[in-house]
């Protein structure tokens, strides 16, 4: 399973970004797809995670703000991002796992500026 980030860019603090997950291989439908991210001189933390049934999970400096969705006849997994604040500043992961496989994209650089 190869996984290929992209949306990422500057913005300004308010504003708003799309990022979006596009995986090869026949596992997608049935895997969890989550992202990450990583800001400079950090440890990578969770921020949103998809079922494959569709369930979504938080983490609570982003909920109320973002929305992870995934579209299974695309294979590809989205991240709409709101109200970003220069907290939300790092490098975006996606992620699969489909027991006992991980799978990590390359990441795609998000900056908000103040």
């Amino acid at each position: 399973v190869q996984l290929q980030a992209s949306g990422g860019g500057l913005v300004q603090t308010g504003g708003s970004l799309r990022l979006s997950c596009a995986a090869s291989g026949s596992i997608f439908s049935i895997a969890l797809m989550a992202w990450y991210r990583q800001a400079p001189g950090q440890q990578r933390e969770f921020v949103a995670q998809i079922s494959s049934g569709g369930s979504t999970n938080y983490a609570p400096s982003v909920k109320g703000r973002f929305t992870i969705s995934r579209d299974n006849s695309k294979n590809t997994l989205y991240l709409q991002m709101n109200s970003l604040k220069p907290d939300d500043t790092g490098v975006y992961y996606c992620y699969a796992y489909l027991a006992p496989e991980r799978y990590w994209g390359q990441g795609t650089l998000v900056t908000v500026s103040s």
